[in-house]
Parts: C-alpha cells; structure tokens; sequence
C-alpha cells in the first residue's frame, strides 16, 4: 500500500494534535495519580519518546536504503543498454541494425519510467516496455540459433542483463515499508502524546506550544512518505545515467 506524503503530513498531524488535546483536557483522574507518582511517570514518558524516535530513525533508514537501491539499478540499466548496444556489433549488420533500433526505443521507454507521474502513462510504458523486450529477444535469438557460438552468446547475455535490471528495478520500486509498520509507528506516537499532554499539569487551557512535538514528528512521517514514494515524492530518482545515454546512442 502507499502512502502519499501530503495526506501522511495532514493525517498524522491532526491526529497527534488531537491525542495532546485529549491528554491535556481529559483523564482527569489519571492526571492526579501522576502528581503522585511524577519520577516513575517521567520515565515511562521518556522512554516512550525514546522509542518513538528510534523506529522513527529505524524506518527512516529503511527508506533511504530502498532509495539508494533504485538509484543503483537505474544506474545498472544504463550500463546494461550500454553494454548490450555495442555488443550488437556481434551480430550481422541486418540484426545488429535492429538491435539497436530496439535499445534506442526502449531506453526511450525506460526514461518515461523513472520521469513520468502519470499512472495512465506508466501503464502504457509498462506494456511497451515488455513488447520490446520481446522484441529484442527475438532479435538476438534468431542469429544465435543460426550460428550458435560464443560471440553471439555475448549478444544473448547482453540482451538478458537489459531485461534483468528492468525487473530489479520494478522490484525495487514496489519495495515499500509495511503498512502494518506504518500503523505501529502511528500508535506509539499517539500513545506518545497523550502522555505528554497527561504529564502537563492543570492547563488552563490547550498550549499552542504542545503543537510544536505533533508537527515535528509529523514532519518526519511526511519525510520517511516522500522518500517511500520515488513516482509522487518530491525527492525522486533522477535518471541522469539514462539521460546521458540517451544523448551518446541517439544521433544529433
């Protein structure tokens, strides 16, 4: 399931909003027994803090390693296509021609992939994308069955790495954090505001202050939500290594 940036920054907002209001203005009872029991409370706040942070910093890391991922594949992708277009020269000229003809489409294809928002269009890219790949196999395996040796092998192994980085690369965009990891990081850091607003003592009325903690974790909800979303996110994976292909295999 994924979790858009904006309504991740909105929802966990107002919802640890409302878990200080609540623990500011009501449990009133539960509020007295603190008074008494202050030490022991502040620990147990303190560590629900602590904890509350470091998942926080866990999930973080967790995303940011997926997003290193893609830009490693995307990187791979350029050097397959790369490879696999000067390896064509293995090929006869009639099938090599072709080959290259393939690749300088489907590099085309690739760069939609990684630059497009647009889920109509990346379910049409996706769709030529397989075809051509297609394409490109039968445009090696047909030399290669005529005169199989190791010189057209290359070419076959070439084509290969091209479709397998695609789906590494598929694989690694639909590579997301849990839900489920996502609704426990929001219950403890409701349980982690309700005992700051418990632990405030006799308000006269809701502190604006109290805003402050819910908006500062929900920034980095909002952040851990861009980075796990590589297509709708602000921080994205610009295809620079395809971009510079595509300027060396097409002609000016």
């Amino acid at each position: 399931m994924i979790v858009l940036p904006g309504p991740a920054f909105i929802f966990t907002f107002l919802m640890l909003t409302a878990a200080a209001w609540l623990g500011t203005t009501r449990f009133q009872k539960l509020r007295t027994e603190v008074a008494a029991t202050r030490d022991a409370f502040g620990v147990i706040q303190a560590s629900t803090l602590t904890l509350l942070g470091l998942i926080i910093s866990f999930t973080f890391s967790m995303a940011l390693d997926r997003f290193e991922e893609r830009k490693n594949f995307e990187s791979a992708e350029a050097s397959a296509i790369a490879t696999a277009y000067m390896r064509a020269d293995l090929l006869p000229p009639a099938d090599a021609a072709r080959v290259r003809s393939l690749l300088g489409s489907y590099l085309q294809q690739r760069l939609t992939f990684y630059e497009t928002r647009s889920l109509q269009t990346l379910d049409e890219t996706n769709l030529a994308t397989v075809k051509i790949q297609g394409l490109l196999w039968d445009a090696v395996a047909s030399p290669a069955r005529a005169n199989p040796n190791s010189i057209t092998a290359l070419a076959v192994a070439s084509i290969n790495d091209v479709v397998r980085t695609q789906g590494d690369t598929q694989a690694s965009w639909n590579n997301r954090v849990p839900f489920t990891a996502w609704m426990m990081m929001g219950s403890i850091a409701f349980c982690a505001m309700l005992l700051v607003g418990i632990g405030i003592q006799r308000p006269a009325r809701f502190p604006q202050l109290l805003a402050v903690l819910p908006l500062i974790i929900s920034i980095a909800f909002f952040l851990i939500a861009d980075v796990e979303s590589p297509r709708l996110g602000m921080i994205s994976v610009v295809p620079d290594n395809l971009r510079e292909l595509s300027g060396t295999l097409q002609p000016p």
